[in-house]
């Protein structure tokens, strides 16, 4: 009685797989089960370390005989359709999580858990929701970035903008102003590299963060920069006063 069993490389890996997407108790103790066995651990061990009699473990080896691996791993197919499913469908693609009273910008697993639960009364794990969406075609990836609707007074902005710079007088420039942030050090992202082995990145030594301050002449392109310590008034100020240099016989 305590023989062990003999399975492939491919049953083992349908089992193991079978064992992780689980989600009844009986499932993953078959399924223990067939996996100790495989490893010849002796009846008594499994039946201590799995809390369950021999004879269970013998209808399952006999079913096993019997039938073999459909017998007691068929492969899994999701159900048809739930109505559940087809609500959360709706709510991804049309609604986010603060309609529904979330701070939260996006839709998780666990958010839909517990909106289910509260809406409906429906109690389902997250690794259920996550299984049936993919069976349904709905990845987790990144969104893509989309401009917010037009501005309602875009068109005349751009004209008093237009007017300006056709009216401009000779003794005048107009430019196009902008600040960025550069940091010496920047974040190092991740990278594929063997397990066990860090990778490593040069990097400056240094931590130090720089403002640039520029501004675009619209009429030649021209461009001028100003590098700060810091973003504040007196940095765009110190700006104003590299701009006036610059145009000063332009403006003069």
């Amino acid at each position: 009685m305590d023989g062990y069993l003999r399975i492939s490389s491919s049953e083992r890996k349908r089992l193991l797989h079978s064992l992780h997407r689980s989600v009844t108790p009986a499932e993953r103790l078959r399924w223990n089960i067939f996996l100790l066995l495989a490893d010849g651990h002796p009846w008594s061990v499994i039946a201590t370390m799995l809390y369950c009699s021999t004879a269970t473990i013998a209808r399952w080896k006999q079913r096993y005989l019997d039938e073999g691996m459909a017998g007691i791993a068929p492969v899994y197919e999701p159900t048809t359709l739930s109505w559940w499913v087809a609500r959360i469908i709706v709510w991804i693609g049309t609604y986010t999580p603060t309609h529904f009273g979330y701070l939260r910008s996006r839709w998780t697993c666990s958010t839909l858990v517990l909106l289910l639960a509260r809406e409906y009364q429906v109690h389902v794990s997250r690794e259920t929701v996550r299984r049936y969406l993919h069976h349904n075609q709905i990845v987790w990836r990144r969104p893509r970035p989309i401009l917010r609707p037009h501005d309602q007074e875009y068109q005349q902005k751009v004209k008093k903008i237009k007017w300006l710079l056709n009216t401009l007088p000779a003794d005048e420039i107009a430019v196009f102003q902008d600040e960025a942030e550069v940091c010496t050090n920047p974040k190092i992202g991740s990278m594929w590299m063997p397990r066990g082995q860090q990778a490593a990145v040069e990097t400056p030594g240094t931590n130090e963060k720089r403002h640039l301050i520029g501004s675009l002449a619209w009429d030649t392109c021209r461009l001028v920069t100003t590098w700060a310590e810091r973003r504040n008034s007196a940095s765009f100020l110190a700006h104003l006063d590299h701009l006036r240099r610059t145009y000063r016989c332009r403006i003069s």
